[in-house]
Order: structure tokens, then C-alpha cells, then sequence
């Protein structure tokens, strides 16, 4: 029956990665000398000043999206599955354990992230996560990638309306599910967040920290099966 499913939902930066997905996509095309070396500091910069409060987040974006730019669907499919291999044991056990622990009882699992889907895609297909909520990279009319993000970024509140318009192509909401899960590290995520039943807040940043402290959220260091928690705080 559906009231018994659970859906588990899961950010990809620093929560199922340590890492900037995006940097990683970068310093990659850097050492395969499809981009210029300085372009991965150029980048971190950006992401230093956006942490600071300086920036937008779909400025960052916008800037890894220029190393699609010009590139076909086949050419940008050759990249991906170069990066994918790339990928091999840098994905961290636990993160890999947790997600396939929901896997394993039967859980619906998404990925939902504001990296565009050409980078996040490898990332979700290591994590072995059929559905993926991201942002879109847009085309040109000759179907090449432009550079410019497709439409809204998938984050903030985003977030939240892209998984309800999801589970409605679905034929499901929210509230079909026994339980909900979300994982994350950002409060750009609390909307999400205080969406769903079970938040869990993973290496949270200062202002998720403060609000999970308040309303009792699970907080952990890092996905890890030992630190996973397997009761969730009435």
C-alpha cells in the first residue's frame, strides 16, 4: 500500500559528497586539458564569495555551465562518462551505505540538487539513484548547450516545488508516503526540509545547525551507517 512506502530525498553537495560537485567537474576537464588551468581558482572565488553573502548561487552555476558550452548531447554524453569513471573511490562508503540502506527496504530514492544535471547525473548513477531532481542546462537552437541555466535553479524553495511537481507526474504527493526523508547540509534547504517528516541535517552549515538545534532535528558530521539515526525525535 502506498501509506506504508517511504520516499527518501537526498542534496548531493558536501551531504552525500564532501566536495562542491561543480569543482569537481571542473578541476576534471582541467586535467584533461579540456580547460585552462586557473579556471578551478577562479571558480572557488566565486564560491568564497557567495559564502560571504556576496553573489547569487546560480552565478556559480552559470560559471561551470561554461565548460558545456558549444558542446552537442553526444559530445557532453562522451565527458559524462569519462567523469563517472573518474569518480571511482571517491564517493564516500558511508554516504554509499546510508543510501543503500533505504534502497534495501524498499524506499523511493532521489537525488535533488541545484547542480545541472549533465555533472550531477555520474554522481547519482555512482550512488546507483534512478531519479534525479536538478537543475536544467539550456540549448541553443541547434541543440548545443548555450552556457544558461534552463528555467528557475533547483534550489531554495525551488527545491520543494520541483519534488511536488515530480511526484505528480508520479500520480503521488508527499503525503502518501508513511515517511519522508531529506538529507542536507544548507539552510537553503529548510523549506525542503520542513516539508518532509524525517529531516536529517548533515554537516550543517551555521544557520541549518541553529534551526535543526531548535527543533530537535537529527545532526549529523557525516552520512555514515553508525551515525545514521534509527529513531526519529518525537
Amino acid at each position: 500500500m502506498a501509506a506504508e512506502r517511504e520516499l527518501a530525498l537526498f542534496d548531493l553537495d558536501f551531504t552525500l559528497i564532501p566536495f562542491d560537485s561543480g569543482m569537481q567537474w571542473v578541476r576534471f576537464l582541467i586535467a584533461e586539458g579540456a580547460l585552462e588551468p586557473g579556471l578551478d581558482e577562479a571558480y572557488l572565488a566565486l564560491c568564497m564569495r557567495y559564502v560571504a553573502g556576496q553573489g547569487d548561487a546560480a552565478t556559480l552555476h552559470r560559471f561551470v555551465l561554461r565548460s558545456l558550452m558549444g558542446l552537442s548531447a553526444e559530445e557532453a554524453s562522451q565527458w559524462q562518462a569519462r567523469f563517472a569513471l573518474s569518480l571511482a573511490g571517491q564517493l564516500p562508503a558511508g554516504a554509499l551505505e546510508v543510501v543503500a540502506s533505504h534502497q534495501r527496504a524498499g524506499h523511493l530514492c532521489c537525488i535533488v540538487t541545484a547542480t545541472t544535471r549533465s555533472i550531477a547525473r555520474p554522481f547519482a548513477d555512482a550512488f546507483g539513484v534512478e531519479h534525479l531532481i536538478a537543475s536544467e542546462a539550456a540549448r541553443s537552437a541547434d541543440g548545443r548547450f548555450s552556457g544558461e541555466i534552463e528555467g528557475a535553479l533547483c534550489h531554495g524553495a525551488a527545491k520543494l516545488d520541483r519534488v511536488r511537481q515530480w511526484l505528480e507526474r508520479r500520480g503521488e504527493c508527499l503525503g502518501d508516503f508513511a515517511r519522508t526523508h531529506f538529507y542536507s547540509d544548507s539552510a537553503s534547504d529548510l523549506p525542503l526540509l520542513a516539508a518532509v517528516s524525517h529531516p536529517v541535517a548533515v554537516s550543517p552549515d551555521a544557520g541549518l545547525r541553529a534551526r535543526a538545534e531548535v527543533l530537535g532535528w537529527p545532526t549529523l558530521a557525516q552520512l555514515r551507517p553508525e551515525g545514521w539515526p534509527t529513531r526519529h525525535p518525537a
